[in-house]
């Protein structure tokens, strides 16, 4: 994806993200639970979107600073926020726009699986971190790209793309799957140590139109949470 990309439908992005599952409902409760007590805290919320994530940070008492590729996307987030976050058009394949050891938690929410190459991106979040600071990594779930395409070399980091309906318009998302063993190996690389692993459940107030029909146990594959200690 690249920030054209983006940018032609973002307004379609944000809109979905309003209230659809995966988002409203799943990622973003989760990362808010797992972040617990933010008040006072300097938080970056990186490929921040349209910014509901630090909507609900800045809720909570943090100071935010929120960056995108898209330049749409930061519209639409300074829209919504006002002068409450700071906002910036910067790359996350790129080196960050931040002095070192800024920020007492950063947030990757549904970015890096877009991303071929994590060793820059990670680096540049662990340097603008300070020590013991946390990361919060969102990413598409590797055992769900197993399931989808089973015959596919799970062990390979391999581009794919799917289609997704936003806003009732179609559009094609382009992925970077990698196994589980190779995100492990990126975070230890850059500096961080895994802290937490979460697969949780829908949100208890999800609507129950928008949840699967076979739940099951209640929990469905999706994205993969992490949260790493910056060491």
């Amino acid at each position: 994806m690249t920030a054209a990309d983006y940018d032609d439908f973002a307004a379609a992005y944000a809109k979905e993200n309003e209230s659809g599952l995966f988002n409203a409902y799943y990622a973003r409760p989760e990362v808010v639970r797992l972040a617990g007590d933010v008040s006072g805290r300097r938080v970056l919320d990186a490929g921040c979107g349209s910014g509901p994530l630090a909507e609900t940070f800045i809720a909570g008492g943090a100071e935010v600073t929120g960056f995108d590729v898209s330049s749409a996307m930061v519209d639409l987030a300074r829209q919504r926020l006002g002068g409450a976050a700071d906002l910036h058009v910067a790359d996350l394949a790129e080196p960050l726009p931040f002095a070192d050891a800024g920020f007492d938690d950063a947030i990757a929410s549904l970015v890096l699986h877009y991303l071929q190459d994590w060793t820059l991106p990670l680096a540049e979040l662990r340097r603008v971190l300070k020590p013991g600071g946390r990361l919060f990594v969102v990413v598409n779930h590797p055992a769900a790209y197993a399931i989808v395409y089973p015959e596919a070399d799970y062990f390979a980091v391999t581009r794919y793309s799917e289609d997704y309906v936003f806003d009732g318009r179609t559009v094609w998302l382009t992925f970077w799957h990698r196994p589980l063993h190779a995100m492990a190996d990126a975070f230890a690389a850059a500096g961080f140590r895994i802290a937490t692993i979460s697969e949780p459940p829908p949100s208890p107030d999800t609507p129950a139109e928008l949840l699967p029909a076979d739940m099951g146990s209640g929990s469905f594959m999706c994205f993969l949470f992490f949260v790493l200690e910056a060491v």
